[in-house]
């Protein structure tokens, strides 16, 4: 991987006409950091045609490391990487037009003047919501302030490691009766178990009934500023900044309360519903910090690569497919699977 020279010299790039700098976007490129490697200060306009063709959305987040054509760290010589010719005498840089404008790959026109990035996001929604779905699906890469007061921007924000802290002694308190009791019971420790791994798959489907017809309710350019509101706070700002660290896992509190509402009408259905319960947490948990570890790890297990590209093709190809991010089981139980190419290479983030 090509280094900048100097601290601040960035990593630029030259697509078409224009210059950007993916120093700060490297490792999160959902084509993974190594598939930029020799791009430094090069015209990655050819390369970026070969590849497969990106979505609108992922264009549209492009347009946030463009840098102005005065900037310094611009190189003032031809980029070392020059396009060759082709056996008919066309350059390569007008075949890659052609092939941009036939993929309908252009750069789309800004929407960001729809809204005010310096004051607080929530409020501004109810003025969007003709365009609202359409706006949110197009991603940024820049911070966002949800709520004015700083004691309610406050809760917004949740570093990951302060989930498992919070429900780690929430699962084992609801757990440690029941197991502590059948211990010496092989066969009510074994229903025990397999009561913990119900609540486990329970939470499998949870997590896919409330990502699909909750988090991705079907929003109409009528839809009401309530409802647009509701739907940016609960998960549409996870997709207009999905690289914002603190914002990537479930605030504890507000879980919490969902939690209480979701387990108290199932307690009067369910066999030690405890049990249930703290394997449903238990579940969760390894979700959100997979969907942590699915934006920022670098892995290297086959299946956690898949699920990262699984997740990175739902924000920016198929929203509305792909909706497992612990797991892909109900996507295929629902015909909502994302089918993913199958790769030359390892793909790496770091």
């Amino acid at each position: 991987m090509d280094t900048p020279k100097g601290s601040d010299a960035g990593f630029i790039v030259k697509y078409r006409q224009e210059y950007y700098d993916l120093s700060e976007f490297m490792h999160k490129h959902p084509g993974g950091i190594n598939t930029l490697n020799g791009l430094n200060q090069a015209d990655m306009t050819a390369r970026f045609m070969k590849a497969p063709p990106h979505s609108d959305a992922a264009m549209y987040l492009m347009k946030e490391y463009k840098v102005k054509s005065e900037d310094p760290r611009i190189p003032m010589t031809k980029p070392r990487h020059q396009a060759r010719r082709i056996d008919n005498g066309q350059d390569s840089q007008e075949r890659s037009n052609e092939s941009e404008d036939k993929n309908n790959n252009q750069l789309d026109e800004s929407m960001e003047h729809l809204v005010d990035w310096s004051k607080a996001m929530l409020p501004q929604i109810a003025n969007i919501t003709k365009c609202y779905d359409e706006w949110v699906h197009k991603p940024v890469d820049r911070p966002l302030r949800l709520f004015g007061p700083w004691y309610l921007e406050m809760l917004t924000k949740t570093p990951w490691w302060l989930v498992p802290i919070f429900w780690i002694p929430v699962i084992i308190r609801f757990a440690w009766e029941d197991i502590h009791t059948s211990w010496n019971d092989k066969s009510q420790l074994a229903c025990v178990t397999g009561y913990f791994l119900f609540g486990v798959l329970l939470w499998t489907f949870l997590e896919y009934t409330l990502h699909r017809w909750v988090f991705h309710i079907k929003l109409k350019c009528n839809s009401g500023p309530w409802i647009c509101t509701f739907h940016f706070m609960i998960h549409g700002l996870h997709h207009k900044v999905p690289f914002d660290p603190m914002r990537l896992v479930f605030p504890p509190l507000p879980g919490a309360i969902l939690a209480t509402l979701i387990y108290y009408p199932l307690s009067y259905f369910l066999i030690q519903p405890r049990v249930v319960l703290s394997g449903a947490l238990a579940g969760y948990l390894c979700y959100d910090m997979m969907h942590y570890y699915l934006h920022y790890g670098n892995p290297s297990f086959r299946h956690i690569v898949h699920m990262k590209r699984y997740h990175y093709q739902h924000h920016f190809t198929h929203q509305d497919l792909g909706y497992g991010i612990s797991s892909p089981l109900w996507d295929v139980v629902f015909k909502t699977r994302i089918h993913l190419r199958k790769l030359k290479y390892q793909l790496r983030w770091s």
